[in-house]
């Protein structure tokens, strides 16, 4: 199947999950209705990367052609679909929660979700602070597409004959949310514990963050996912996780360096915005422990000011620059590349998922948003 194919199939299904929802929400109260329709637009477009990595994981463990779906196998694929669009939902739900911690203004071009509710207080005119309503709206909205995600990993998950597949998907799932969740916190953590540890330190644990705010989740635990569904065996686990985790921290790495030097006409965010939210990234950690005191001070002082000037944060991109930080997240970029692709030779998956991981490896890692 048709990367194009399966990301149309699973818009599908969460328009068709937001429209059920919504209207069940206007039945309540019309003020409701804005719940449905930003979630909608939110959830408009995308990468659809832990879908296809979810759909990839299943696949690679069949043999057989399902372009297009064969009697028996249909309700197997529409299981795939449900699964893969609750993990689409799952991770809507962290990008709205993640924009009110981090502040963020924008996401995908657009503004975030709480800046939305905001301005729908300005324009109804309701009295109080209209930042606060937004922040409180966006979480309630948050929460309640986790709640939908659930209810997508449940109906895909009754659709499976096998009740030992079901399970271990779901079990997969369930640690997939308490990693991600964990790893969020050790970067709010990191984010203010940094003068008080080392730069050895400090690059392990921003690695540590990494591995758990965006490598398991973003790429390893969708694979799995996807293979247990379609009841993987122990090898074929053990391949994928050899191939998502290294793939997910190169991805995450490629991510640091478009949040510090990306074009915002692309990424859809302000240029240098990790920069204004003074993320302690690996890109940064390097930088900081290879520049001259005066520098690394400069470093200091302006990471993470929210009233950063254009001119400020041009200085900081060419500080990071000079450092030869970027020259070195690269290699480890590239490293991370060789690892995965390693990990699928002589892999006991199916050579079309074998095939179709290789292209994502370039998707994923070679892009600039």
């Amino acid at each position: 199947m048709p990367g194009s194919k399966l990301v149309d199939l699973v818009q599908s299904k969460i328009d068709s999950l937001i429209d059920d929802r919504s209207a069940i929400l206007s039945s309540v109260a019309p003020e409701l209705v804005p719940f449905g329709e930003f979630s909608k637009r939110f959830l408009s477009g995308g990468k659809r990367f832990r879908a296809l990595f979810c759909f990839w994981g299943w696949q690679s463990t069949q043999t057989f052609d399902l372009d297009p779906p064969l009697g028996e196998h249909e309700r197997a694929l529409d299981a795939v679909v449900a699964v893969a669009s609750a993990l689409e939902l799952f991770h809507a739900a962290a990008l709205v929660h993640d924009d009110l911690i981090d502040s963020s203004d924008t996401r995908r071009g657009q503004p975030s979700i709480h800046r939305r509710f905001e301005a729908q207080h300005t324009e109804s005119n309701y009295i109080g602070d209209g930042e606060g309503f937004g922040r409180s709206a966006a979480i309630l909205l948050g929460d309640l597409l986790l709640t939908w995600s659930d209810d997508l990993m449940h109906e895909g998950l009754r659709l499976l004959p096998d009740q030992r597949a079901a399970d271990a998907a779901r079990a997969e799932f369930e640690r997939m949310r308490l990693d991600v969740t964990a790893g969020q916190y050790l970067d709010l953590v990191e984010e203010r514990a940094w003068t008080t540890l080392g730069d050895a330190e400090a690059l392990e644990r921003a690695k540590r963050v990494i591995l758990y705010k965006s490598a398991k989740y973003s790429v390893e635990a969708p694979l799995v996912i996807g293979a247990s569904l379609g009841g993987a065996d122990p090898r074929q686990i053990d391949a994928l996780r050899g191939f998502g985790v290294p793939l997910g921290i190169a991805f995450q790495l490629r991510d640091d360096l478009l949040g510090v030097f990306g074009d915002p006409s692309v990424t859809g965010k302000p240029s240098g915005d990790d920069l204004v939210e003074g993320k302690r990234t690996v890109l940064v950690i390097l930088a900081r422990a290879t520049l001259p005191a005066g520098a690394r001070r400069l470093v200091d002082d302006l990471l993470g000011d929210p009233e950063l000037s254009a001119q400020q944060i041009e200085l900081l991109q060419a500080t990071i620059q000079r450092s030869g930080a970027v020259e070195r997240v690269e290699r480890m970029i590239d490293e991370n590349v060789r690892s995965a692709r390693a990990a699928l030779d002589g892999a006991p998956l199916s050579a079309a998922a074998r095939t179709e991981l290789t292209h994502l490896v370039a998707t994923v890692t070679d892009r600039r948003s």
